[in-house]
């Protein structure tokens, strides 16, 4: 495993590191406390950040589509765009994980179009900020339950229904939306639509107000007989019972790493906070067995030990993905494990800083809010270990559920 940040890959990761320092962190706290007010300052940062992906669906994270052999085939082994965006997006929320997800053209829905899109609809995409709606009501991490339908009528499909906790929702150009041809076929019967605003039965509902994320808009969209042209569909219309959903589900392996890679800069941040605000008191030494550490000490060195194995595993996910190695089963597993490791060390961060780690004097309560989300959306913890579960034993949803 080669050990170091591959060279072409440091220029962005430096420029990302001081956005993050010197943009994100001091706005931070105005935008948690005005939630739904738009960050104007990431306008100016658009072109410039536009270097993570030139704008463009076809450079995005997923871009390399996963779902290979599992061999890096003839092109010999390459860094490509999912490893330098799950790069560039651990040191963006190194700042604030809220402003990285409000960033203009940067949604999770590019990385499904990446995924699913034919080479024509990428390049018709191309410039524009997707969301991606999947949940609903009714229908959580289960993507299988989603009731939300699509109906043929001529060269359009009618989509009806409500999805809610849209990422960028409001802010996004167009809504990658989960939508089913024949609820009675289940999961082999889902695809995923291209739906620009504007387009006329698509209704805003509301925005959420939320424990963390909050300079992030997170929707609440209703769709009630909107005719989305035929073409927008993404990737082939025919239901294929015997390959399910694959083709949707290949979304999650190109975002999996790239939502645990937010997870593990947010957490970053809140332990180096924290090391910060102990250096008068603490002195860590390396070179010592844990067993003669104090207290505090040994805690530090067992989150920085969680802290780099989730580090590892998604960048292992990413490289797989660049590589076209099949990674779904790595993409879950460094979801689990960087969503569950982020989550504990900014609380725990926030819990040892004592009374500043409690107040809006620091920005340690925050980190620990926002982090909780990062163990949820694509997919709960609970989820993960399910679908790495059927891997490692080789069955399927209805053999193990």
């Amino acid at each position: 495993m080669n050990l170091e940040i591959p060279k072409k890959f440091r220029a962005l990761v430096n420029n990302a590191h001081q956005v993050a320092i010197s943009t994100f962190r001091p706005i931070s706290r105005y935008y948690d406390q005005h939630e739904h007010e738009p960050p104007k300052e990431l306008d100016m940062l658009a072109s410039v950040l536009d270097g993570f992906n030139e704008g463009d669906p076809a450079n995005s994270a997923g871009a390399a589509t996963t779902g290979g052999t599992g061999e890096a085939g003839d092109h010999g082994v390459r860094n490509g765009s999912n490893m330098g965006v799950c790069l560039g997006a651990m040191e963006l929320c190194y700042g604030d994980v809220a402003l990285m997800l409000s960033l203009p053209r940067q949604g999770l829905g590019n990385a499904a179009i990446s995924a699913v899109a034919s080479d024509e609809q990428k390049e018709r995409f191309a410039g524009k900020w997707a969301a991606m709606a999947i949940t609903e009501p009714g229908c959580g991490s289960d993507s299988a339950a989603i009731r939300t339908t699509a109906r043929r009528d001529g060269d359009h499909y009618v989509l009806n229904g409500e999805k809610i906790y849209v990422t960028a929702g409001q802010r996004a150009d167009c809504v990658v939306v989960w939508a089913s041809l024949d609820p009675s076929l289940g999961r082999a019967a889902i695809k995923s639509f291209v739906v620009e605003w504007g387009t006329p039965g698509m209704e805003l509902a509301r925005l959420e107000k939320k424990l963390g994320i909050r300079a992030s808009d997170t929707a609440a969209i209703h769709f009630q007989d909107c005719r989305v042209p035929e073409e927008n569909l993404l990737g082939t219309p025919e239901i294929d019972t015997q390959k399910g959903f694959a083709g949707v589900m290949q979304t999650f392996d190109n975002t999996r790493p790239l939502v645990a890679a937010m997870a593990v800069g947010c957490a970053r941040a809140s332990l180096e906070r924290l090391k910060e605000l102990l250096a008068d008191q603490v002195s860590l030494d390396y070179s010592q067995p844990v067993e003669t550490a104090s207290a505090i000490e040994a805690e530090l060195y067992r989150m920085e030990a969680e802290w780099e194995s989730a580090y590892w595993l998604t960048v292992r996910a990413a490289w797989m993905a660049d590589n076209r190695e099949a990674n779904s089963m790595q993409a879950s597993i460094c979801k689990a494990k960087a969503g569950r490791v982020g989550n504990e060390i900014t609380l725990r961060c926030a819990e040892l800083a004592g009374s500043l780690g409690y107040t809006e004097e620091e920005l340690l309560e925050k980190w620990a809010r926002d982090s909780k989300i990062l163990d949820i959306f694509e997919g709960t913890q609970q989820i993960q270990q399910l679908i790495i579960a059927r891997r490692v034993l080789g069955l399927n949803s209805s053999q193990l559920q």
